[in-house]
């Protein structure tokens, strides 16, 4: 059971479903709606009705049109918890969270597949127990749901951004505030598909909303706290780039192919012969709040910082000791 929250007031119910669901067509949502396995209120309903805040749907899922099975793949997994209800992973870089655009192997659904028994079909076959995502070179903390109504009320918990999420960066340059938010209109870039970009208001634009703060500084880089309000595709990314500030060793967005230690301590541009110290965007899941689906208290899980992050900081803080004596 599905409580519709204040913000999807007037929105059409398979709109609605699509958003919670997005493995799922409209047409699909719109039949199963024909064939009364979606009720609202405990009644049928037709696909144009407009939702209230507090309606209630029961929601029986439609079967995934493809057929193929996503194979399970014996990919090691760092597991931070596990009950009956969910498991927490701290997924590793250079790990797609599901299959897409060609990357049907290697991704962490095909390794949930390999090492546990079951898993929610919610979000499709080939989105096994996947809530919610993280970029393909973003580390840290994801939850996996293990059954259809615990991935119900987690998606809701997401929805109704309910969820804290806290991120670790690693970014260019010095922001002029220790704190601030940051809310911009974002969109699909006109000419590189799989980019985003700050846009302003109307058309396909969505409102992104994050949080920041100032963790440490030091001589060309910023270690940061940051905490989207919203999720939209490569928000914390597009928000650093905006400020001008774009995160470490993040080549579509500025930030450089990688880092290594002469980037850090001398021209930016130098040091292309050397060992990098972290080759992908310097961007950590840090801590996921929710309430647990099932006790209903709350919980919150944390993913220490990955070693090419750690190596990072390290040098920065060596190099700022050295210098203060």
């Amino acid at each position: 059971m599905i409580t519709v929250e204040a913000r999807a007031h007037g929105w059409r119910i398979d709109h609605y479903l699509t958003r919670l669901y997005p493995n799922y067509s409209r047409a699909a949502f719109q039949k199963a709606i024909a064939q009364e396995t979606i009720l609202l209120n405990g009644l049928p309903v037709k696909s144009g009705r407009r939702l209230r805040v507090n309606d209630a749907l029961a929601i029986r899922l439609p079967e995934t049109p493809d057929e193929r099975t996503l194979p399970a793949e014996d990919i090691p997994l760092e597991i931070l918890y596990e009950d009956e209800y969910l498991v927490v992973i701290n997924k590793a870089a250079d790990m797609i969270v599901h299959p897409g655009r060609g990357n049907y192997l290697g991704t962490l659904a095909g390794a949930l597949q390999f090492h546990l028994d079951s898993l929610s079909d919610a979000a499709g076959k080939f989105r096994p127990g996947i809530v919610h995502r993280l970029d393909r070179n973003t580390t840290g903390v994801i939850v996996v749901a293990k059954d259809n109504q615990v991935h119900g009320r987690l998606s809701a918990q997401f929805e109704q951004r309910e969820v804290q999420k806290e991120y670790r960066a690693l970014v260019w340059g010095s922001p002029e505030f220790d704190s601030d938010y940051i809310e911009t209109h974002i969109r699909t870039h006109p000419k590189v598909r799989e980019k985003m970009q700050v846009c302003g208001e109307g058309g396909n634009a969505r409102t992104a909303s994050t949080y920041y703060e100032v963790l440490g500084r030091f001589e060309k880089v910023s270690y940061m706290r940051l905490r989207p309000k919203t999720g939209r595709t490569h928000q914390l990314r597009v928000h650093m780039k905006h400020l001008g500030h774009s995160i470490l060793a993040d080549s579509m967005y500025d930030g450089g192919e990688s880092v290594s230690v002469e980037n850090l301590f001398a021209n930016r541009s130098a040091g292309s012969a050397s060992v990098p110290l972290i080759s992908r965007p310097a961007l950590h899941a840090y801590r996921l709040a929710f309430r647990h689906p099932h006790s209903g208290k709350d919980v919150e899980f944390h993913a220490p910082l990955p070693p090419d992050m750690q190596a990072v900081l390290d040098a920065l803080e060596a190099a700022s000791k050295a210098s203060r004596k």
